[in-house]
């Protein structure tokens, strides 16, 4: 098993000053739900990146993880998990969620306590375990884990009242709105590399509705197991 002895609570660069810098930054940015910048707050993002890399754990970048994949920027993880449970006054909390692509488990961490019960999905069988470890070692315990396609969803424990997927697929997946409950939510990545717009998309009763919320870069969404 990997082991990582570093605090959580961070120093220097990944102290709670540090922490409190970003989310008021976020915050300018447009991310408006309390509780999701507090989650911000509380997430301990510099586990989750290299050790050489911590240092800059606290920068709304978007940050290196191995295997050609990235950790997302701060700004696009809070506003893909405000997009997902916000309402008219305040959030909801969600019962299964979908995520589509683990990665190192940052954004797995952050929307764990909005859902009942969070089904992540990654490709990279290297990154899902280190995620594995990363998330549980914080005492996150609604998380089931699945080594797969991301582009085949989670069948089985469909319907889901919200996805999150964070890899960009050229065109929105039929099955994965297949797997949206009634009133449920996709945040996706949708578009070319390096030009991609982020959607959210609502399964109503006459179809589904499409927001687009920002201009994005995301890795692509591809297929198979790596």
């Amino acid at each position: 098993m990997v082991t990582d002895d570093r605090d959580p609570q961070g120093i220097g660069m990944t102290s709670a000053r540090t922490r409190d810098r970003l989310v008021q930054r976020l915050a300018r940015q447009g991310i408006r739900e309390p509780s999701v910048l507090e989650r911000i707050r509380n997430v301990p993002r510099h586990l989750f990146v290299d050790e050489a890399l911590a240092s800059r754990a606290y920068e709304d970048s978007a940050l290196p993880i191995g295997h050609g994949q990235t950790i997302s920027q701060p700004f696009v993880v809070a506003l893909m998990t405000q997009a997902l449970v916000e309402t008219g006054n305040g959030v909801r909390q969600l019962g299964k969620v979908l995520e589509i692509g683990t990665g190192c488990g940052y954004q797995t961490a952050v929307l764990a306590p909005f859902c009942q019960q969070l089904f992540t999905i990654e490709r990279v069988g290297a990154l899902l375990k280190l995620a594995k470890q990363r998330v549980g070692s914080l005492g996150i315990g609604n998380v089931r884990y699945r080594h797969g396609d991301g582009m085949e969803g989670w069948p089985g424990q469909a319907p889901f009242a919200g996805i999150l997927a964070a890899a960009a697929p050229v065109e929105v997946p039929e099955v994965l709105l297949q797997q949206l409950a009634a009133d449920g939510r996709l945040v996706i990545p949708v578009g070319p590399g390096g030009h991609q717009s982020l959607l959210r998309i609502t399964r109503t009763a006459s179809g589904f509705e499409r927001e687009h919320l920002c201009d994005v870069s995301f890795v692509p969404l591809v297929e198979g197991r790596g």
